[in-house]
């Protein structure tokens, strides 16, 4: 059984690995990011999508963090 979830753990990384991949190849044209006045410099489209993943990973647990906390302080009240 062991055997049985280490192969099926591979083959589920190796078609994400895959999916990375395809995206990477196919988000290669170049573009520029503007906000608020601010214009990054030219890029692949997956660099920036790759960066608001990132952000997001990090901030989501921050933000949920913060959600617990709130709750946890009303039902001590």
């Amino acid at each position: 059984m062991r055997g049985v979830k280490r192969v099926l753990l591979v083959l589920v990384m190796l078609l994400a690995g895959l999916a990375v991949l395809t995206f990477v190849l196919e988000n290669q044209q170049g573009t520029t990011l503007s906000f608020l006045g601010w214009s990054s410099a030219q890029l692949p489209v997956a660099v920036f999508v790759a960066l608001a993943l990132i952000v997001g990973m990090l901030i989501s647990p921050v933000l949920g963090g913060l959600v617990r906390r709130k709750v946890r302080r009303k039902q001590v009240v």
